[in-house]
């Protein structure tokens, strides 16, 4: 299936399947904003001292790629942590998976927070998290009495046990 794309710059990076039976493209950094001032977007540092950003411990900021898509319509896009940068520097997307709609436009962004002890460095194209396609299913809430019962019930969090 091919995804209609464009990008801000001839310098974005855009984003491939990095191994043969891989799920996810991986996404790259190309600019960053702050949550408390969305409205002002930084090119990454390129040497120096403080090339790069540094996230800091529970700092979190939002990763600009510089990607918009089109999807057709029964489809979503999810931005989805790499498993390499959560374990081995506690660095994750916020809102897991993060939602991308087929009637969306913008540039895709993605939340990234350092849960770690240590700052973590960030540059102009590193992989920072993936993107999955998926089909969605728009269902209709029926309201009933009752719901069916089964061996579970209402047990919630917890209630299968570890082992």
């Amino acid at each position: 299936m091919k995804i209609n794309c464009t990008l801000n710059s001839p310098d974005v990076p855009l984003p491939k399947y990095e191994s043969e039976y891989a799920s996810g493209m991986d996404l790259r950094a190309w600019k960053y904003s702050y949550p408390y001032d969305l409205g002002k977007v930084y090119d990454f540092k390129k040497e120096g001292f403080n090339k790069g950003l540094w996230l800091r411990p529970m700092e979190r900021v939002l990763i600009k790629t510089g990607l918009h898509i089109e999807l057709p319509k029964g489809m979503e896009a999810q931005i989805r942590p790499r498993s390499g940068l959560a374990l081995k520097h506690g660095i994750t997307v916020l809102n897991t998976p993060g939602t991308i709609d087929s009637d969306f436009r913008g540039e895709i962004g993605v939340i990234l927070i350092n849960l770690s002890q240590d700052p973590f460095q960030i540059n102009k194209g590193d992989r920072i998290a993936q993107l999955i396609f998926a089909r969605v299913e728009h269902c209709e809430l029926n309201v009933v009495n009752k719901l069916s019962e089964t061996v579970r019930g209402e047990g919630g969090f917890g209630s299968t046990k570890v082992k």
